[in-house]
């Protein structure tokens, strides 16, 4: 998996605006991303924000990010 190269103060910088610019808190999209299209590659999961959801790339990255971070802490793939 390639993840993008952004430095941690970004990534959370990102997060921490992500309600306030997409109305949705990050519980919220990471249910949105676990119900939708399955993608095996984390480029076509930014892109599928982007075009679904009218996400700014940057955000939808750093959702994605997120998402697969939790996932990896829980043991799952």
């Amino acid at each position: 998996m390639s993840l993008p190269h952004f430095s941690e103060e970004t990534h959370r910088n990102l997060l921490a605006r992500v309600p306030a610019v997409t109305g949705r808190e990050l519980p919220e999209w990471f249910k949105e991303i676990d119900e939708g299209p399955c993608f095996s590659r984390f480029e076509d999961r930014v892109h599928w924000l982007q075009d679904e959801h009218s996400i700014a790339h940057g955000h939808a990255t750093a959702i994605m990010r997120e998402h697969d971070r939790r996932r990896a802490a829980r043991g799952m793939r």
